[in-house]
């Protein structure tokens, strides 16, 4: 539950309750796609159970899920298709299709296909924190935010939310972390851990990720005085909870460490949802707090976003040549630990 934490604010005064949020939600409940429909967005019941509820309240905490189908075609056969259209008009016709009919053949060629493509389904989680006004997305990437919260603006009258902006940026704050020389210079409870990403804001773009590597060493300290910037940092929170921060204010591999979940009953248990619920974000909402004190605290809503450091602020100095990285990896959803 909860392996990424995207933070927005809600708007004061939002605070519907959990019956006007179920008939709200209930004429968007999720249909699979039709057979010439490529996407399909609608809410689905949070604990799986059929023609459950759309919104759970979890020891006050309110838990919804989206879920986002799409089938795909490749677009190599749905050119092919449209192309042996086009050589029939012309062998039966003598005429070449234009650009306008070249784009229904393409489009007519994809309805076609559509009906034998294979769905895919992901479903993404949504903690409305009322108590705090925090609204959390368990979104992996930007876009399915962007999902997410046009498909709560749609449904809910009134909603106004704001990603979570910190007085300083978590660029600024990551570039000073790295460039400790001891872990007392880190916030307290907040531990540097052992992968980083660190991009160069010159023309190469260069890229250095490290991956199981100790961070508290002059050769990070190194490239971020040449100018690198750090995009992606991994750390933890009172050795409880396990997260990647990003330069945009996400947590990414959230994992709750050893002991969090040890009294947590078994998967057959009736009560393991609400047991994830409550021990999950009981922890978020320890973790949170700290994180935006460790990033200077919250900006009041409307204010003007944090400014990260430019590529030379460490050292006044830019870096001019590709960087072979020390360690690659690609992205992946293992913890950093």
């Amino acid at each position: 539950m909860f392996k990424n934490v995207t933070l927005y604010r809600l708007a004061p005064g939002w605070a519907p309750s959990l019956e006007d949020m179920e008939a709200a939600l209930d004429p968007a409940r999720f249909v699979p796609c039709g057979a010439t429909q490529d996407k399909s967005i609608g809410w689905v019941p949070p604990r799986g159970e059929e023609h459950g509820p759309l919104v759970e309240s979890v020891n006050g905490q309110r838990i919804l899920r989206l879920a986002i189908e799409t089938k795909a075609v490749p677009g190599a056969v749905v050119r092919k298709k449209a192309q042996e259209a086009a050589d029939h008009i012309e062998a039966t016709t003598g005429r070449k299709p234009g650009k306008k009919e070249t784009k229904a053949l393409r489009e007519d060629a994809l309805l076609a296909l559509l009906p034998q493509a294979f769905a895919r389904q992901g479903q993404i989680g949504v903690w409305i924190d009322l108590e705090n006004g925090w609204l959390v997305t368990d979104a992996g990437s930007q876009g399915k935010n962007d999902e997410v919260v046009t498909a709560l603006v749609r449904a809910f009258d009134g909603l106004a939310l704001g990603l979570l902006q910190t007085a300083v940026s978590p660029q600024t704050a990551m570039t000073a972390w790295l460039s400790a020389q001891d872990a007392d210079e880190w916030p307290a409870g907040i531990a540097v851990e052992r992968e980083c990403e660190l991009r160069s804001a010159d023309e190469e773009k260069s890229v250095v990720r490290f991956t199981r590597h100790h961070l508290l060493n002059d050769e990070v300290r190194k490239h971020v005085a040449e100018g690198k910037l750090p995009t992606k940092l991994a750390m933890s929170w009172e050795g409880r909870v396990g997260f990647v921060l990003t330069e945009g204010l996400q947590l990414k591999k959230v994992n709750f460490l050893d002991g969090v979940f040890d009294d947590r009953p078994s998967g057959d248990d009736e009560d393991a949802f609400d047991t994830d619920v409550v021990l999950a974000t009981g922890e978020l909402r320890q973790l949170i707090p700290a994180l935006v004190e460790a990033l200077g605290g919250e900006l009041p809503p409307g204010s003007a976003a944090p400014v990260s450091p430019p590529a030379s602020a460490a050292s006044g100095t830019t870096t001019t040549g590709k960087a072979a990285p020390l360690a690659t990896v690609a992205d992946d959803d293992s913890p950093p630990f």
